[in-house]
């Protein structure tokens, strides 16, 4: 890679994953910048000068009325019309547990458009009109805040820029209270499916069936993480930028290697690059 590719890690009031975003995208490749939506909003930064957007967890704006949802409004109606011009251009988005939650409230996963895949339908272009919520991000069954180590399955049909071609499984913290990926009927759920558009499922350390705690929240389907119909925005609940080292596998001292989250942030950066 001749250049590292810009990275806007997009900062917003609560957000607290930005640095380890950043170091993450830094050791896959790019150049990571931590950037307040207000230096968007005043144009001291300009989302088009970037080639990769990500939006980190933590607890934008104390999640007030919901996780992600104030968020998510500032992305609809204060960049709106940046991030569908970001997203038609092919540039990738990756949103991370807060990040996941604003992306799917926004409209922006499983994408705009997206009807027949059970997406949210705009009306009115991407910077307004009325949005119907096909998908959302609620509480999880267990009606506590999960903070534990899970095993993630990339699925291989899924057209995901950043899982492309990753085949061993994923370990990874997550940390969420709001994590349970549900469909509003069964028809939007299985249009999903038929599209590919699941990126990521939750999975048992044997790569089997994933009951409760290895599917931390409940979600349907054992959906981790989705994209959207043209693989460069991805969404997930766990945190892989929490395991692109081996020292931090929880296991590292007993010997235990791999199943880093680094191919990811890899996959994006490469993708970013090559634009």
């Amino acid at each position: 890679m001749s250049a590292r590719p810009p990275i806007l890690i997009l900062h917003v009031a609560g957000t607290n994953r930005d640095r380890e975003a950043a170091w993450a995208c830094e050791l896959a490749g790019g150049a990571p910048e931590i950037v307040h939506l207000n230096q968007l909003l005043a144009g001291e930064r300009r989302l088009a000068d970037y080639r990769m957007l990500l939006l980190p967890g933590g607890f934008s704006y104390g999640d007030d009325l919901g996780a992600g949802k104030l968020w998510a409004v500032a992305l609809r109606y204060r960049l709106g019309d940046d991030l569908a011009a970001f997203i038609a251009a092919g540039r990738p988005v990756l949103g991370i547990c807060n990040g996941f939650q604003a992306l799917v409230k926004a409209g922006l996963l499983p994408g705009v458009g997206g009807r027949e895949a059970g997406a949210g339908d705009w009306e009115g272009g991407a910077g307004g009109g009325a949005l119907s919520q096909v998908f959302t991000l609620t509480r999880n069954d267990s009606a506590r805040f999960e903070c534990r180590w899970v095993y993630l399955a990339p699925q291989p049909n899924s057209p995901c820029i950043f899982t492309r071609g990753l085949a061993e499984p994923i370990a990874c913290p997550v940390a969420h209270g709001e994590g349970k990926f549900v469909a509003r009927d069964a028809g939007g759920l299985a249009a999903l499916e038929a599209a590919g558009l699941v990126a990521l499922r939750y999975t048992g350390p044997d790569a089997g069936p994933a009951p409760y705690p290895w599917n931390p929240n409940g979600s349907q389907n054992d959906i981790a993480g989705i994209c959207n119909p043209q693989g460069n925005v991805l969404g997930l609940m766990p945190h892989p930028e929490d395991h692109i080292i081996p020292a931090q596998h929880p296991h590292y001292h007993r010997g235990e290697r791999g199943m880093t989250g680094l191919a990811l942030f890899r996959n994006g950066v490469k993708h970013a690059a090559e634009l």
